[in-house]
């Protein structure tokens, strides 16, 4: 017969600290990847159209070798099997038409993530307000009808959001870029 458990054996010891490494990293990797940042956002500013287009069929290719591996570890492997195939299976229709259609594919996919991006927008809004009502204070209640209003914006104007969004990511990956190289050469000193 079965005895019961006693659930304080089970205890967890609350006093007892999770302690992290910091990630080591080379200097010079921060510093590469703050170059390439900032190339790249100098491409999306002055070249846009060519760089989304050029971005998109790298985002094309990954997708397919992604699909094509997923597909695969489904055959091989145990665990998850079906969702590791529809997944890749995905992947591999994603790949396809994102190479087929090389000059319509950025337009639809940078189409689904200002999309995202507004439905996103305006949920993250909506919570901020409902902090803000329930005492987070007067400014987190402006930010979030500012939220609410730039996602109301970018969903009933996504196509304005899909002609400046590669200027954005480029102006982005640029002061991202000088901050990684900032970055790279303090951890050089």
């Amino acid at each position: 017969m079965e005895q019961p458990v006693d659930v304080a054996e089970f205890s967890i010891d609350s006093d007892s600290e999770v302690e992290f490494e910091p990630l080591e990293v080379p200097w010079w990797v921060v510093l590469l990847e703050g170059i390439i940042a900032i190339l790249v956002g100098l491409f999306l500013l002055y070249r846009p159209g060519q760089t989304t287009i050029f971005l998109i069929q790298v985002l094309g290719i990954f997708w397919l070798a992604e699909g094509i591996l997923s597909v695969v570890g489904a055959l091989i492997f145990s665990g998850n099997r079906v969702w590791k195939l529809l997944s890749g299976i995905l992947s591999i229709i994603a790949g396809v038409v994102i190479l087929t259609y090389p000059v319509y594919s950025p337009f639809v996919v940078l189409t689904l993530f200002v999309i995202f991006i507004g439905i996103w927008a305006v949920i993250n809004g909506v919570v901020k307000v409902v902090l803000a009502l329930k005492g987070g204070g007067w400014g987190t209640g402006v930010i979030g009808i500012l939220t609410i209003i730039l996602g109301l914006l970018l969903l009933v104007n996504f196509v304005a959001g899909v002609l400046v969004l590669p200027w954005v990511f480029g102006f982005f990956l640029v002061i991202g870029g000088i901050g990684a190289l900032i970055g790279g050469f303090r951890m050089r000193t």
